[in-house]
Order: structure tokens, then C-alpha cells, then sequence
């Protein structure tokens, strides 16, 4: 080893195949054809997402029945597309969908397409690491009779996260049976699961083949089982949105990622990668490093608020020693370990957390404020009204009173904390004025807002 020997990085993030580690081996094994051979059309026999026979109707055929849906659709602009389809198959324009505060803004953009007016429920977070908590049942109770006190459009859906970016699980059964009880259809954002919510009963699910499974990034599928929503509306939905040219590659990433996945051998690849997941956890226990309970034992969240350390702090500093985690925020650090771990992840990554507790490590943090906001609120002006009005840009501390041209997106997972057409009153400009300080870099010193409001 000569002086310039620098160990390969701990690659923590996503897809998770980890580069390449994980692939699922029908998709190696298409990858190892010559370059461009894979690039098809929907040929004759081929097909694609929306055609009735052919190779990828089959695969999609096969898909659904692993999984245990009704119908499946492969999609290539990754959950998002998805997303976006499921949320217009749902919703007529001028129709209102139940969306958590922690949603994709994916789910925004749809309902700009759609016409669709968001009203946005409030959830609990953690003081101690300013994460989004999942929904408890008596809190959607609460939601449910807000949404049909209204007036107004009627509510056409409830669209749920589960579970999130960090592997946080919501009691799935007893939420959607809230929802059917009340008459709504449920679409479940699971790309970060592997399509637990269809056993809990919901109508649309969205799974992401590359976050839990061994398929590339953009890899998608849309499962969708019961007579609440036509399987037409969902065609008709998916025509508007997904290219008419669908990469073949990206296809057959689903399909391979989705059969390796329920293959004996797929199993035992995920076994595996828990066993070592599950070591890791206890090593990083035993040293005192707070760790989040979270139900996906892939995904594992570091609390360094109580060591002292902004998480995006601790991220660029684990970066500058070769590890690559997938979300940093405030409070927490959020490692994806994937399907096949890097080789002495065991062994390098307690050591590095314990240098990175020395060296950055103090008092904890004060507990996290959680947004002072209702429990249930639609924007002030129309979504896709506020989103193309011409704006301005004022100082976060001149903001209160105006209404929002623009979301408040801090990196990655595109959650947002302000949504377009909302109006920022003293108390949420006042936090918003803490989150700036809490994501530096990350969130602007100016507000986009609607000229004039």
C-alpha cells in the first residue's frame, strides 16, 4: 500500500443494489450484452406497460401475482411518474386528496396537472430528532371528520407514506379500513417499502424496484387491487403521463428486481443482508450511539442530535473520510445499507462514528419545534394558481403575511416545508426562520412569494 492508498468508500445510499453489489442477476446478465442491444421499441411480442400481451404484459402479469395485487404496471420516470398517474386516476379536476405533510412533491406536481386541491393534514414529530412520525388512528379519525366538515369540493382520496425515507411504519390495517369506512379510496407512497400496504387493504400502491429491491434507479410499479378504482382510469392516467417510448432496459429492471425479490435466491440475499445489518446495529449499540427503531432493519438512522451534531454536519464530515450516507437532516443521519452491504461495513463504520462523536460530539441539541400548523389546511390561493404567478423574492424575515409562490424543498427527499398558496403568518415565518438556520445551505435566505399577496 503506497501513501496515496485510500480505502474504497462505504457507499450507504441508494440504489440499493450498491453499485452493482445487489443487481438482480437477470439484469446483470442483460447488462453484459453488447451496449445499446437492450434499447428496444415495443415491438411486436415486446409490448410495453399499457399494451395487453406481449413480454412485458406477461412480466407485469407475474409481477402482480408475487406481490399478491390484482393488476401491475411497470413504469420508467421512477415513483414519481407513478405517483403522479395513481393521484389523477383517483381524483377528478376540482376534487380535493387527503395528503400528508410529509409528502413527495411529486404528489404537488400531480395535483397541478389535475386540477386537484391538496388538503394537507398535519403529523406528530419527534422532538429529539425533528422526524415526521407515521399517522396514529385516532389522528386520522380526527383528519378524516375535519375533510367532511368542509364545504365545498368533495374528498376523493387519501393518499398515505409508508413507510418513510427512515423505515418509520404506520399501523397500515387500521388506517386504510379508516379511509374505506369513510368511503375514500387509498393510494400508499411505498417507495421505500416492498408492497406491504396491499395485505392492509389499500387500492393503489406505488413501490421504487431501486430503494428496496435490485433494480436501477427510475425502476417502478404501480399495484392496484379492488373495484374502488377502474383499472381504465389508471390506463387512461398512465397514457397522459409515462413516455410513449418506455426504455426497455428500465422494464426489464422491474420485472427482474420484482421476480429476484420472491426467488428463494432473493431471499436468501436478504436474509443475509439483515443477519449483517442486525450485527452492525448491536456493535453500534454497544458503543452508546443512539440509534431511531424504525421496521426496515436495512435502513439505519443515527440520532446525532443527542451527541450535539446537526446531521448535516456529521454528513460532511463522514464524507470527507469516505462514507456516503443517503439523508442527512437536523437531527438524524439515515444509512442505506442495500442488499449486499459493503465489505467491512462491520468493522469500519462503528470506528468512524466513534471519531466522528469525539470530534464533533457535545451537549445534545435542544429539542426540535414541530410546525406550528393545523391539523388539516388546503392552500390560501389554488396550488397551480400560486405556482405560475409572477413572484418576488423577500427576506424570510419580511415574509409573514405573504402568500408562497414556491415550495421550500430542503435536500434530498423533496419533502416540502412550505407548500405554493400558502399564506405565512408570523408564527410559520418565525420557524421557518429556525429551519434555515438548522439546514445550512440548504434553505435560501429568501422566499419566493406571490407579487402582491
Amino acid at each position: 500500500m503506497g501513501p496515496f492508498w485510500r480505502p474504497a468508500p462505504l457507499a450507504l445510499h441508494l440504489p440499493a443494489h450498491g453499485r452493482g453489489r445487489a443487481l438482480a442477476p437477470a439484469l446483470r446478465q442483460l447488462l453484459r450484452q453488447p451496449p445499446g442491444s437492450w434499447d428496444l421499441p415495443e415491438l411486436p411480442g415486446f409490448g410495453g406497460p399499457l399494451e395487453a400481451e406481449g413480454t412485458v404484459a406477461e412480466a407485469q402479469g407475474r409481477a402482480a401475482a408475487l406481490l399478491g395485487a390484482e393488476r401491475c404496471w411497470f413504469g420508467v420516470n421512477g415513483a414519481s411518474g407513478l405517483l403522479q398517474a395513481a393521484l389523477l386516476a383517483l381524483c377528478p379536476p376540482g376534487s380535493r386528496v387527503l395528503m400528508p405533510r410529509n409528502l413527495h412533491r411529486s404528489l404537488l406536481h400531480g395535483c397541478v396537472l389535475g386540477g386537484i386541491e391538496p388538503l394537507l393534514y398535519d403529523l406528530p414529530s419527534d422532538p429529539l430528532t425533528g422526524l415526521w412520525q407515521p399517522p396514529e388512528p385516532r389522528r386520522l379519525e380526527q383528519v378524516l371528520a375535519a375533510a367532511a366538515a368542509l364545504p365545498g369540493a368533495p374528498v376523493a382520496a387519501l393518499v398515505l407514506v409508508d413507510p418513510t425515507y427512515q423505515g418509520l411504519a404506520a399501523d397500515l390495517p387500521a388506517l386504510v379500513a379508516l379511509a374505506h369506512r369513510a368511503g375514500l379510496p387509498v393510494l400508499v407512497d411505498q417507495a421505500h417499502g416492498t408492497g406491504e400496504a396491499l395485505g392492509a387493504g389499500a387500492d393503489l400502491v406505488v413501490l421504487s424496484v431501486q430503494k428496496s429491491g435490485t433494480g436501477l434507479a427510475q425502476s417502478a410499479a404501480l399495484l392496484a387491487q379492488g373495484d374502488r378504482v377502474a383499472a381504465e382510469a389508471i390506463e387512461r392516467a398512465l397514457l397522459w403521463l409515462q413516455t410513449s417510448s418506455p426504455s426497455a432496459l428500465l422494464l426489464a429492471s422491474t420485472a427482474a428486481a420484482v421476480e429476484h425479490g420472491a426467488s428463494a435466491a432473493g431471499r436468501r440475499q436478504r436474509r443475509r443482508a439483515v443477519t449483517r445489518a442486525g450485527q452492525l446495529r448491536q456493535r453500534l449499540e454497544a458503543l452508546g450511539l443512539p440509534l431511531v427503531a424504525n421496521g426496515d432493519p436495512l435502513r439505519l438512522v443515527l440520532a446525532t442530535a443527542p451527541l450535539g451534531i446537526n446531521g448535516l454536519e456529521a454528513d460532511t464530515w463522514l464524507l470527507q473520510r469516505g462514507v456516503i450516507a443517503e439523508l442527512p437532516e437536523p437531527g438524524a443521519l439515515t444509512f442505506c445499507l442495500g442488499l449486499n452491504p459493503p465489505r467491512g461495513l462491520e468493522r469500519r463504520l462503528p470506528r468512524l462514528l466513534e471519531g466522528l462523536r469525539r470530534a464533533l460530539g457535545g451537549p445534545p441539541l435542544p429539542p426540535f419545534t414541530p410546525p406550528p400548523l393545523p391539523l388539516l389546511a388546503a392552500p390560501e390561493l389554488a396550488l397551480g394558481v400560486a405556482w405560475r404567478s409572477p413572484a418576488e423574492a423577500v427576506p424570510l424575515e419580511r415574509a409573514a403575511g405573504r402568500v408562497a409562490a414556491a415550495p421550500i424543498c430542503p435536500y434530498p427527499p423533496g419533502i416540502p416545508l412550505l407548500v405554493p398558496g400558502e399564506r405565512i403568518d408570523a408564527v410559520r415565518a418565525d420557524w421557518l426562520q429556525g429551519q434555515r438556520r438548522l439546514w445550512p445551505g440548504q434553505i435560501a435566505d429568501t422566499v419566493s412569494v406571490v407579487a402582491g399577496s
